[in-house]
Protein backbone atom coordinates (compact mmCIF):
# COMPACT_ATOMS: atom_id res chain seq x y z
CA UNK A 1 0.00 0.00 0.00
CA UNK A 2 0.90 3.38 -1.06
CA UNK A 3 1.51 6.24 1.68
CA UNK A 4 2.45 9.73 1.39
CA UNK A 5 5.29 11.37 3.63
CA UNK A 6 2.47 12.14 5.94
CA UNK A 7 1.11 9.17 6.36
CA UNK A 8 -1.97 9.29 4.27
CA UNK A 9 -2.65 6.84 1.11
CA UNK A 10 -1.57 7.72 -2.03
CA UNK A 11 -4.43 8.66 -4.50
CA UNK A 12 -3.83 8.06 -8.36
CA UNK A 13 -6.16 8.60 -11.21
CA UNK A 14 -6.20 6.33 -14.44
CA UNK A 15 -8.07 7.15 -17.43
CA UNK A 16 -9.21 4.36 -19.40
CA UNK A 17 -9.94 4.60 -23.24
CA UNK A 18 -11.90 2.81 -25.80
CA UNK A 19 -11.32 4.33 -28.82
CA UNK A 20 -13.66 4.54 -31.38
CA UNK A 21 -14.55 6.61 -34.37
CA UNK A 22 -18.01 7.16 -33.65
CA UNK A 23 -18.10 6.80 -30.03
CA UNK A 24 -15.11 6.95 -27.97
CA UNK A 25 -15.55 5.74 -24.46
CA UNK A 26 -13.50 7.19 -21.43
CA UNK A 27 -13.70 6.36 -17.65
CA UNK A 28 -11.50 7.36 -14.48
CA UNK A 29 -10.88 4.70 -11.83
CA UNK A 30 -9.18 6.26 -8.89
CA UNK A 31 -7.00 3.98 -6.51
CA UNK A 32 -6.40 4.84 -3.06
CA UNK A 33 -4.35 2.35 -1.02
CA UNK A 34 -6.23 -1.23 -2.58
CA UNK A 35 -9.78 0.86 -2.68
CA UNK A 36 -11.01 1.34 -6.35
CA UNK A 37 -13.29 4.12 -7.24
CA UNK A 38 -15.26 5.09 -10.08
CA UNK A 39 -14.29 9.17 -10.66
CA UNK A 40 -16.45 9.41 -13.26
CA UNK A 41 -16.73 7.90 -16.97
CA UNK A 42 -18.90 8.85 -20.37
CA UNK A 43 -18.24 9.55 -23.89
CA UNK A 44 -17.67 11.42 -26.74
CA UNK A 45 -20.20 10.94 -29.83
CA UNK A 46 -19.73 12.03 -33.18
CA UNK A 47 -22.32 12.11 -35.89
CA UNK A 48 -21.27 10.43 -38.52
CA UNK A 49 -22.80 12.71 -41.54
CA UNK A 50 -19.30 14.37 -41.17
CA UNK A 51 -15.67 13.76 -42.18
CA UNK A 52 -13.43 11.21 -40.48
CA UNK A 53 -10.92 14.23 -39.82
CA UNK A 54 -13.84 16.39 -37.87
CA UNK A 55 -14.97 13.14 -36.24
CA UNK A 56 -11.21 12.49 -35.20
CA UNK A 57 -10.87 16.40 -34.74
CA UNK A 58 -13.55 16.30 -31.94
CA UNK A 59 -12.68 12.89 -30.51
CA UNK A 60 -8.83 14.50 -29.67
CA UNK A 61 -10.78 17.69 -28.21
CA UNK A 62 -12.89 15.80 -26.01
CA UNK A 63 -10.67 13.94 -24.40
CA UNK A 64 -7.84 17.33 -24.67
CA UNK A 65 -10.57 18.42 -22.40
CA UNK A 66 -11.04 15.32 -19.88
CA UNK A 67 -7.22 14.90 -19.22
CA UNK A 68 -6.92 18.87 -18.93
CA UNK A 69 -9.53 18.44 -15.78
CA UNK A 70 -8.98 15.44 -14.28
CA UNK A 71 -5.26 15.08 -15.13
CA UNK A 72 -5.09 11.26 -14.73
CA UNK A 73 -1.52 9.53 -13.73
CA UNK A 74 -1.64 6.82 -16.52
CA UNK A 75 -3.62 6.36 -19.93
CA UNK A 76 -4.63 3.04 -20.45
CA UNK A 77 -5.99 1.34 -23.78
CA UNK A 78 -6.39 -1.52 -25.56
CA UNK A 79 -3.56 -2.55 -27.99
CA UNK A 80 -4.21 -2.73 -31.85
CA UNK A 81 -5.61 -5.96 -32.93
CA UNK A 82 -5.90 -7.80 -36.26
CA UNK A 83 -9.55 -7.13 -38.11
CA UNK A 84 -11.01 -8.81 -40.71
CA UNK A 85 -13.16 -5.21 -42.11
CA UNK A 86 -9.41 -3.25 -43.27
CA UNK A 87 -11.66 0.01 -43.09
CA UNK A 88 -12.69 -0.77 -39.90
CA UNK A 89 -9.30 -1.49 -38.05
CA UNK A 90 -8.15 1.61 -39.89
CA UNK A 91 -10.63 3.90 -38.51
CA UNK A 92 -10.19 2.20 -35.36
CA UNK A 93 -6.41 2.84 -35.75
CA UNK A 94 -6.80 6.57 -36.25
CA UNK A 95 -9.26 6.90 -33.05
CA UNK A 96 -6.28 5.08 -31.47
CA UNK A 97 -3.67 7.37 -33.00
CA UNK A 98 -5.74 10.45 -31.67
CA UNK A 99 -6.32 9.22 -28.27
CA UNK A 100 -2.32 8.25 -27.89
CA UNK A 101 -1.31 11.87 -29.56
CA UNK A 102 -3.59 13.82 -26.12
CA UNK A 103 -1.94 11.42 -23.61
CA UNK A 104 1.56 12.16 -24.95
CA UNK A 105 0.59 16.10 -25.55
CA UNK A 106 -0.19 16.52 -21.90
CA UNK A 107 2.70 13.95 -21.17
CA UNK A 108 0.74 11.41 -19.21
CA UNK A 109 1.96 8.12 -19.06
CA UNK A 110 0.48 5.25 -21.93
CA UNK A 111 -0.19 1.59 -21.40
CA UNK A 112 -1.63 -0.55 -23.40
CA UNK A 113 -2.99 -4.09 -22.71
CA UNK A 114 -4.93 -6.60 -25.22
CA UNK A 115 -8.28 -7.19 -25.24
CA UNK A 116 -7.76 -10.63 -23.71
CA UNK A 117 -5.53 -8.78 -20.89
CA UNK A 118 -8.12 -6.54 -20.01
CA UNK A 119 -11.34 -8.95 -19.92
CA UNK A 120 -8.66 -11.53 -17.47
CA UNK A 121 -8.19 -8.64 -15.03
CA UNK A 122 -11.31 -7.53 -14.99
CA UNK A 123 -13.66 -10.69 -15.27
CA UNK A 124 -10.84 -13.30 -14.48
CA UNK A 125 -11.73 -14.98 -18.01
CA UNK A 126 -10.12 -13.74 -21.41
CA UNK A 127 -12.80 -14.30 -23.89
CA UNK A 128 -15.49 -13.23 -21.60
CA UNK A 129 -18.64 -11.37 -23.11
CA UNK A 130 -18.86 -7.21 -23.65
CA UNK A 131 -21.88 -7.94 -20.94
CA UNK A 132 -19.67 -9.71 -18.22
CA UNK A 133 -16.99 -7.33 -18.74
CA UNK A 134 -19.96 -4.40 -18.17
CA UNK A 135 -21.58 -5.96 -15.52
CA UNK A 136 -18.11 -6.80 -13.62
CA UNK A 137 -16.83 -3.43 -14.28
CA UNK A 138 -20.29 -2.42 -12.15
CA UNK A 139 -19.83 -4.45 -9.67
CA UNK A 140 -15.94 -3.69 -8.89
CA UNK A 141 -16.75 -0.10 -8.91
CA UNK A 142 -20.35 -0.05 -7.71
CA UNK A 143 -21.23 1.97 -10.57
CA UNK A 144 -25.23 2.23 -10.23
CA UNK A 145 -27.13 2.89 -12.59
CA UNK A 146 -26.69 2.58 -16.87
CA UNK A 147 -23.47 2.92 -18.23
CA UNK A 148 -22.79 3.06 -21.95
CA UNK A 149 -20.99 -0.59 -23.44
CA UNK A 150 -17.85 2.52 -24.40
CA UNK A 151 -17.38 3.62 -21.41
CA UNK A 152 -17.42 0.30 -19.44
CA UNK A 153 -14.77 -0.99 -21.37
CA UNK A 154 -13.08 2.57 -21.02
CA UNK A 155 -13.48 1.91 -17.22
CA UNK A 156 -12.17 -1.95 -17.90
CA UNK A 157 -8.96 -0.68 -19.43
CA UNK A 158 -8.22 1.84 -16.26
CA UNK A 159 -8.91 -1.43 -13.99
CA UNK A 160 -6.29 -3.70 -15.69
CA UNK A 161 -4.11 -1.17 -15.34
CA UNK A 162 -3.96 -0.84 -11.63
CA UNK A 163 -4.69 -4.97 -11.49
CA UNK A 164 -1.72 -5.56 -13.72
CA UNK A 165 0.50 -3.33 -11.73
CA UNK A 166 -0.17 -5.18 -8.39
CA UNK A 167 -0.03 -8.71 -9.96
CA UNK A 168 1.86 -8.74 -13.13
CA UNK A 169 3.45 -11.94 -13.22
CA UNK A 170 -0.11 -14.22 -12.33
CA UNK A 171 -1.62 -12.25 -15.05
CA UNK A 172 1.06 -12.91 -18.08
CA UNK A 173 1.43 -16.74 -16.88
CA UNK A 174 -2.10 -17.44 -16.85
CA UNK A 175 -2.49 -15.69 -20.53
CA UNK A 176 0.44 -18.39 -21.38
CA UNK A 177 -1.57 -20.97 -19.83
CA UNK A 178 1.19 -21.96 -17.08
CA UNK A 179 -0.74 -20.72 -13.71
CA UNK A 180 -2.24 -23.44 -11.91
CA UNK A 181 -4.17 -20.44 -10.67
CA UNK A 182 -5.97 -18.57 -13.25
CA UNK A 183 -9.13 -17.06 -11.51
CA UNK A 184 -9.94 -13.62 -10.12
CA UNK A 185 -10.64 -15.21 -6.79
CA UNK A 186 -6.81 -16.58 -6.37
CA UNK A 187 -5.14 -13.38 -7.46
CA UNK A 188 -6.87 -11.48 -4.71
CA UNK A 189 -5.76 -14.45 -2.53
CA UNK A 190 -1.96 -13.45 -4.16
CA UNK A 191 -2.47 -9.98 -3.23
CA UNK A 192 -3.68 -10.55 0.38
CA UNK A 193 -0.61 -12.46 1.09
CA UNK A 194 1.96 -9.85 -0.16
Amino acid sequence: MLKSSAGRLHRETILGIDPGSLVTGWGLVELEGRRLRCHSHGVIGTSPTVSLAERLSQIYRGLCEVIEHHQPAVVSLEKIFFSRNVQSALMLGQARGVALLAAAEHRVGIAEYSAAEIKLAVVGYGRATKDQVQKMVSALLTVRGAMRADAADALAAAICHIHRRSFPAATVESLNGRANKTSWRDCVELAAKR
